[in-house]
């Protein structure tokens, strides 16, 4: 059971997110726990789910919402999936502390 939608790497933080395209908006929702005990980042954009337009908008929304480049936001894993891990490069223990100060969790 991860207590945490994200993890501190040495090159910046992983972060484990359930994607809703087509949202109505771009946002982080909080954090959920799934029914296996994992817990996720919900965000929610405006784009629909085809030829990577939704992913695109995570990796912009995650960067604006960090107050970094574009750039620094990668999508690791699920590119085709609801449940996506996306990597922030920089320093993980800021972008932590950042990530929990908009989601209410502590760090």
């Amino acid at each position: 059971m991860e207590s945490s939608a994200w993890r501190v790497r040495s090159d910046g933080l992983e972060v484990r997110v359930r994607v809703t395209p087509r949202g109505g908006r771009d946002a982080i929702d909080g954090v959920e726990i799934l029914s296996d005990g994992r817990a996720v980042l919900k965000v929610r954009v405006r784009a629909a789910p085809h030829d990577g337009a939704a992913n695109e908008g995570v990796r912009r929304l995650l960067a604006k919402s960090m107050k970094l480049p574009a750039s620094a936001v990668s999508l690791e894993a699920g590119a085709s999936a609801r449940l996506k891990t996306f990597l922030i490069s920089g320093e993980g223990d800021r972008i932590a502390a950042t990530l929990a100060a908009l989601t209410g969790r502590s760090p």
